[in-house]
């Protein structure tokens, strides 16, 4: 076999329909588009989806609601009450809630959140801080670091 012997497998390729050509062609007259009705006429025939009358595919199928968007941040979260257990002084930082297991996994980075008392002083490490949060932190004598 050499290169210009190549060739397609028989009846891979099709000889396009000719239309409108003339009775003797097989499709004179009407063109391959029927008698009467929307579809033989110019500009005519059904919608995209349309199936004849039938519910459509697209009106069937349940909509999917609440879709997580695709660029939102997911945040680690983190509870004030959760601070509580460390002694004073402690720098929190979300390495620490990490090795603590206060939080599965770093995501985007870490929220920390105002449920719970806190009475220690201590310095919290975060990517954002609720305004409870902060103001309990900074009530017991701590301070808020923003990532």
């Amino acid at each position: 076999m050499r290169i210009d012997e190549l060739q397609p497998a028989v009846g891979a390729k099709h000889r396009k329909k000719i239309v409108g050509r003339g009775h003797a062609t097989g499709h004179g007259k009407t063109s391959t588009r029927g008698k009467d009705g929307a579809g033989s006429r110019s500009g005519g025939g059904v919608r995209a989806g349309f199936e004849g009358g039938q519910m459509p595919l697209f009106r069937r199928t349940p909509k999917k609601h609440h879709f997580i968007m695709p660029n939102r941040k997911e945040w680690a979260q983190v509870n004030v009450g959760s601070f509580a257990e460390l002694p004073a002084g402690t720098v929190v930082t979300p390495e620490l809630m990490l090795e603590r297991g206060w939080i599965k996994k770093l995501h985007d980075g870490v929220r920390v959140l105002g449920t719970g008392d806190l009475t220690v002083s201590l310095t919290v490490k975060g990517h954002h801080f609720t305004a409870g949060a902060e103001a309990k932190i900074t009530a017991a004598g701590g301070t808020v670091e923003r990532l």
